[in-house]
């Protein structure tokens, strides 16, 4: 959570209200809010999955992972992609998460479905994870028109995903605002995507960052105070939002850094 602690009264703020006039101005009365704020250009969807596992059984858990999601990724018969799978070093424990990208929309996410039913190995897979997993959850995202599309970094890194559950009625505003704010943020290359909710949990942000390690992480995000415009960005965002229901630093697993992410 971001603590308010500048010293500049809130008049200030309203009087500069027209300073913060926003990238790609919307208006949320004209179209649907998925067309307004997703990209034009492509018709990805992103899938993320949670999975809580039970703590004995997390590195049987990442071993089954990695013996089977990567051949899904490089078979050119599944028109999706993994773009990364991570486990969370801070925040909730004995978790995985996984993030999919389905090039070609529902109709690829559709396809992908169909034929994993087909698959003996996946189908495998899927009944031997059920055993290790306390629950699980996903979310069909589609990402913000102002972020640029997740690719391939070098590593290893430490990555943060930041989960915001908005008011409803407010993503428009969000987006407005995050179109100015990515600006700021991208001088360090830190921001890696950033998605909103489909199906699932509606109102739904994801923020995905990644740093060479906490120190760098601290000193980035220390910066971004210093850069003009960044603390009307926070003030305004944080009236936007219900709270901020998730943040952790996952990492990517350590063999498979730089593995997935398949760049086109």
């Amino acid at each position: 959570m971001y603590i308010w602690f500048h010293s500049r009264s809130l008049s200030a703020y309203q009087d500069s209200w027209f300073k913060s006039l926003f990238v790609r101005k919307v208006d949320p009365r004209k179209d649907a809010h998925s067309h307004l704020l997703a990209k034009k250009e492509d018709n990805n969807l992103y899938k993320i999955q949670f999975h809580n596992v039970k703590p004995e059984c997390l590195d049987a858990y990442n071993e089954l992972c990695e013996d089977v999601l990567p051949s899904i990724h490089a078979d050119p018969e599944y028109p999706c992609e993994l773009v990364g799978t991570w486990n969370t070093w801070y925040g909730e424990q004995d978790q995985a998460v996984h993030l999919w990208r389905y090039r070609g929309g529902y109709p690829a996410l559709t396809e992908v479905m169909n034929k994993l039913r087909q698959n003996k190995k996946f189908m495998d897979y899927r009944n031997e994870r059920g055993k290790m997993l306390l629950s699980r959850r996903n979310q069909l995202l589609l990402e913000f028109s102002f972020w640029n599309e997740p690719v391939p970094r070098p590593g290893p890194n430490i990555y943060e995903l930041r989960s915001y559950q908005l008011r409803p009625g407010t993503m428009i505003e969000w987006g407005n605002y995050w179109a100015r704010a990515i600006e700021i943020r991208q001088q360090n290359q830190e921001a890696v995507g950033g998605f909103f909710s489909q199906i699932g949990s509606l109102y739904t942000v994801h923020h995905l960052w990644a740093y060479k390690d906490l120190q760098s992480r601290e000193n980035t995000r220390n910066a971004a105070w210093q850069r003009d415009g960044w603390d009307e960005i926070v003030y305004y965002t944080e009236r936007e939002r219900i709270f901020l229901f998730r943040k952790g630093i996952i990492s990517r697993f350590e063999q498979n850094t730089n593995h997935y992410m398949r760049h086109h």
